[in-house]
């Protein structure tokens, strides 16, 4: 298996125990300033962006302004932790080299641009995407006390 599916497994296995330590009325609060955005919230919108990796069209064209956007799951750790289950199956399945190029549709702030990437720079981007939500699904626990045993989560060593 690829080093960066490898990385992007470990990455996203950190949500486990997340679902399991939550229950759905934390996991949807949006109570904590300034954002007041959920842990449900961040975590649908990281599992998200790889299910537009994984929606690959005949075209071989990845939207990334595509998402699902489903509000159970960001609502229900159940529901969470069966879409992360499934984006980890895909993710081990994943059969293209990481030098394969696939055409990704993204906005970038001014309107929507099509760029060609590796898979293994979006599953790299996806994956610092990740870390980068688990800084702010860690400071959303700060402001709820709640703590998980997991020093690194939401640190990147490239920071």
């Amino acid at each position: 298996m690829d080093v960066i599916i490898q990385s992007t497994l470990k990455t996203l296995a950190k949500s486990k125990p997340l679902l399991d330590h939550l229950n759905d009325a934390t996991f949807s609060n949006t109570s904590i300033a300034p954002y007041y955005s959920s842990i449900g919230i961040h975590l649908r919108h990281i599992l998200d962006f790889y299910d537009c990796i994984f929606a690959v069209n005949l075209n071989n064209i990845i939207d990334l302004t595509t998402r699902s956007r489903n509000r159970v799951v960001e609502s229900e750790c159940d529901s969470a932790a069966r879409y992360l289950n499934s984006i980890m199956d895909n993710l081990n399945k994943f059969g293209l080299a990481m030098t394969d190029s696939v055409l990704v549709t993204d906005d970038l702030g001014l309107g929507k641009v099509e760029m060609t990437y590796s898979y293994g720079a979006l599953f790299s981007q996806a994956n610092s995407h990740t870390i980068h939500h688990y800084a702010i699904i860690n400071y959303i626990m700060e402001g709820l006390n709640i703590s998980i045993n997991d020093s690194d989560f939401g640190y990147n060593p490239t920071t």
